[in-house]
């Protein structure tokens, strides 16, 4: 039999177009016999509904865009895995854009989305970006955003974040309890969200065990594993550090290579405790200790808000946030001598 248009197929089931296409669209206004003899009835006639060309009277690209400032980040790729899983199961690509923590990249993508590529963001900002009044054009355009994990502040839009302060906080304290007095604390950008919440939770702890806070010991890093090297060669020689807390993955194992080029052991010399999803954290040498963020979950959690926006427009407040609890995870990395 010859393949049939939508309208043949509405005519020989005695329903409008509409109803036919509804159903197509798994639309909860058809009952399930209606739908199943629409089914029914395409499978017989052949027909292939074309979902493209419906997607484009409906003006939907159903596309969501994901903004990140990496891809080598191991916490980011469970992200993005939660997110595609949720995307894919409602008839959903996604895009996904690696900014490398550069503001005029993450502009240059923001401003491309406009044009219909996407019908929504899922976005964890670059950390040089100053002046954000770009991303307010999105609400003239009813293109929906939400952030995860890394947020501007001054941008009102849902999110999902983990609780920084706390994770922060309890890994410090857990060097001290280790009986670290010197406790580096290794950052990338103190500016950004996570930076400022997770470097207070560290000065916090430093306060309740009445350890100083030495500024020299907050240590600013880069994007560079080369820099970060020297960097820290220099910070592990002169300021001499029984314990580093590390706030984003990379600067783990910088720190690790570090130690292993100065000949100082881990965890006799010095403890070291970081931020980080990695799965073969227990199969380093010596096993990390780590604040574990549940990354997969925040990707469902954001992409589930997203598909709230889309979907009912209006019901999600613009300032809502969810706050997912990171783990703890105590390995050799950070044992008592």
């Amino acid at each position: 039999m010859e393949n049939v248009n939508i309208k043949q197929l509405a005519k020989a089931l005695n329903l409008s177009t509409s109803t036919v296409s509804r159903a197509f669209r798994d639309s909860s206004d058809i009952s399930k016999e209606t739908k199943d003899r629409i089914l029914s009835k395409a499978r017989e006639f052949n027909y292939q509904p074309n979902h493209y060309a419906s997607n484009l009277r409906e003006q939907r690209s159903k596309t969501i865009a994901v903004i990140v400032p990496e891809l080598a980040n191991n916490f980011f790729s469970q992200a993005i895995r939660g997110i595609e899983q949720v995307a894919r199961a409602k008839g959903y690509h996604i895009l996904i854009y690696a900014t490398d923590d550069d503001y005029e990249k993450e502009v240059s993508f923001i401003r491309h989305l406009h044009n219909g590529r996407a019908d929504g963001i899922i976005m964890s900002v670059s950390g040089e970006a100053n002046d954000h009044n770009y991303l307010n054009e999105l609400s003239h355009k009813r293109l929906p955003l939400v952030f995860f994990d890394r947020v501007y502040e001054d941008i009102v839009t849902p999110r999902v974040i983990t609780n920084d302060y706390d994770s922060s906080f309890s890994a410090t304290e857990h060097l001290i309890k280790q009986g670290c007095e010197r406790i580096a604390y290794l950052v990338i950008n103190k500016n950004l969200s996570i930076g400022k919440f997770r470097m207070q939770g560290y000065i916090d702890a430093l306060k309740k065990h009445h350890i100083p806070y030495n500024d020299q010991l907050v240590v600013d890093c880069t994007n560079s594993y080369s820099k970060n090297n020297v960097i820290l060669k220099r910070m592990l020689q002169e300021l001499t550090p029984d314990g580093v807390f590390t706030s984003v993955e990379r600067l783990a194992f910088a720190t690790y290579y570090a130690c292993y080029d100065l000949e100082i052991s881990v965890p006799q010399q010095l403890k070291v405790i970081g931020f980080s999803s990695l799965e073969i954290a227990p199969l380093l040498n010596p096993s990390l200790t780590t604040v574990t963020q549940p990354a997969t979950q925040i990707g469902t959690e954001a992409v589930n808000l997203l598909f709230r926006m889309l979907e009912h427009p209006g019901s999600v407040d613009q300032s809502e946030k969810i706050v997912l609890n990171s783990k703890l995870i105590k390995r050799r990395s950070t044992q008592k001598k």
